[in-house]
């Protein structure tokens, strides 16, 4: 992962979700979206993620593909049906290994792949959470 070129601490902290399996992706993300501003919760798998999404109603949320109990793919069928969530931008954060066509199928038209380049995610994180 590159080292990020942090903008401006957003007035209003604006809510954003990090679904991902992986411990220390997940705290890398949320450390770097809190310093730029955003007021971060995260979850491990998709399941989670549904939970949380309603609770707090992201912004956006930044979702891994590969995760047990509820992987990305399903997480997003349900978001897709559910009316208070499918309206939430979803970007696709993944080390799959055709992580653009996963991400068109799905409906969803951001996306990295892994190792983030994390100047990159922070652009989609700001431009949906504007």
């Amino acid at each position: 992962m590159n080292a990020p070129a942090f903008p401006r601490r957003a007035s209003v902290r604006k809510p954003v979700l990090v679904v991902d399996d992986e411990p220390d992706a997940r705290e890398l993300l949320a450390m770097m979206l809190e310093i730029a501003g955003f007021a971060v919760t995260t979850a491990a798998n998709g399941r989670a993620a549904l939970l949380e999404a309603r609770r707090r109603r992201p912004c956006v949320i930044l979702l891994d593909l590969m995760m047990p109990i509820m992987d990305g793919e399903a997480f997003r069928d349900v978001q897709r049906r559910d009316p208070e969530l499918r309206q939430v931008p979803v970007v696709v954060l993944s080390a799959h290994h055709d992580v653009a066509a996963v991400a068109a199928r799905l409906g969803i038209d951001h996306f990295a792949e892994k190792p983030l380049d994390l100047d990159r995610v922070l652009e989609m994180v700001a431009a949906r959470c504007g």
